[in-house]
């Protein structure tokens, strides 16, 4: 395991292989701050801290863990500390955090398929702050049950009934949505 390596390294004080984990995960770190704060500069800003607060904790790391859901821990914290500061409540856009889609193969299939996807991130983002970040942290970030509940400091349990509530909260407003 490539990352482990490089994390022991990084915590031994070798600034190269703390460069290549940043290099890894600057864009998973991005896209998991500004679905925090849904402001892009807000989003780089707390996301080029949360790798300084990172670097000055590698102490505190424990070897052997997982890198990443630790570092997205920092990255979330950071994020909603800036969020808070900023004295704002942030509606979500979540289009930045959705990596590549299908072409559909009609203009007509593409007009469809924007539209429901137009749908689904504003019912994504009508969700309550919790529910929000483990939809989009599970789905938009590709993370797994545990990376998602240590980012975001809850418990596995936790991470599965908010996401089940959550898809079935959008199941409903996307069905809503259908028949009118």
């Amino acid at each position: 395991m490539e990352e482990a390596k490089l994390a022991e390294r990084a915590r031994a004080g070798d600034t190269a292989a703390y460069e290549r984990l940043v290099r890894m995960h600057q864009a998973v770190a991005f896209r998991a701050a500004y679905l925090v704060t849904g402001d892009g500069p807000e989003a780089e800003d707390a996301t080029q801290e949360a790798f300084i607060k990172a670097y000055r904790a590698l102490d505190r790391f424990r070897p052997g863990a997982s890198f990443r859901p630790w570092l997205l821990a920092i990255v979330t914290n950071e994020a909603r500390n800036r969020r808070r500061s900023a004295g704002r409540r942030a509606k979500l856009s979540l289009q930045v955090a959705a990596e590549g889609h299908v072409v559909p193969a009609s203009p007509e299939a593409a007009l469809v398929a924007a539209e429901r996807r137009e749908e689904l991130l504003a019912n994504v983002g009508e969700l309550s702050e919790g529910e929000r970040l483990v939809i989009s942290y599970r789905y938009f970030l590709g993370l797994s049950e545990e990376e998602t509940a240590t980012t975001l400091g809850c418990a596995r349990g936790t991470v599965k009934s908010r996401a089940s509530r959550a898809i079935a909260r959008l199941r409903k407003a996307m069905t809503k949505e259908e028949d009118a």
